[in-house]
């Protein structure tokens, strides 16, 4: 008998600037073919090394903000003076695919993922301590001193919203970190409130069990 068919869905991975959701999230798509991540919109210069339409839609601001208008995002929010928003087209074909939606997203647009879209899971990603997170951003060195503060800043508050998400993983270990959250993956696509042909398979195996038990033992009961 062949394995149940379900429903797939939104995986929200948030974190501090610095904790390492961006590399857990590409290293899940890498690995999984089910798997497939969200390519943000933002009106943030792109850094050294990053593509457009790979590591972000990198868009005007004057782009952005009519996309908004046209309700053309799923969430959006406006982090460190930039905006980032996620796009309804890409969520409806990921679903489409049957393929399960990695969302790298703030707080805000975990916040807003959760009103809007009712089936979506939000994992929260911890720093093993402070001093790692800190150290994380200064390693990344395409930020000045101010900016790095103010994301260690931003990085207290969002703490503060952990206890909101379903799941929450320790990136203390990053191999084992992207093993938990693969675990949650698989796990959320195999709840029975996602089998899409769970009914039809109950009713099977029932039918199977009267004809044995009509067969080999007594009539099933009515």
């Amino acid at each position: 008998m062949s394995s149940l068919v379900h429903r797939t869905c939104p995986i929200v991975l948030s974190a501090p600037s610095g904790a390492g959701k961006t590399t857990i999230a590409r290293a899940l798509v890498r690995d999984s073919e089910d798997v497939v991540f969200s390519v943000s919109a933002t009106t943030r210069p792109a850094r050294d090394g990053e593509a457009d339409g790979v590591d972000y839609d990198f868009l005007s601001e004057t782009v952005f903000r009519a996309m908004i208008e046209a309700d053309e995002f799923v969430e959006w929010a406006e982090v460190h003076g930039h905006l980032y928003g996620t796009s309804r087209r890409a969520l409806q074909a990921a679903l489409d695919e049957d393929r399960f939606l990695i969302l790298d997203v703030d707080v805000q647009g975990a916040m807003q993922m959760r009103e809007r879209v009712p089936d979506v899971v939000l994992v929260f990603v911890l720093p093993p301590s402070a001093d790692a997170l800190v150290e994380r951003l200064a390693e990344r060195g395409t930020e000045g001193e101010d900016t790095v503060a103010q994301r260690i800043e931003n990085a207290r508050a969002e703490l503060e919203q952990a206890s909101r998400f379903d799941y929450i993983v320790i990136n203390e270990n990053l191999d084992q970190a992207i093993e938990e959250v693969r675990s949650i993956v698989s796990a959320e696509g195999r709840r029975a409130d996602r089998a899409i042909d769970l009914s039809d398979r109950i009713r099977q195996l029932q039918a199977q069990i009267d004809r044995i038990l009509a067969e080999d033992f007594v009539s099933p009961r009515k």
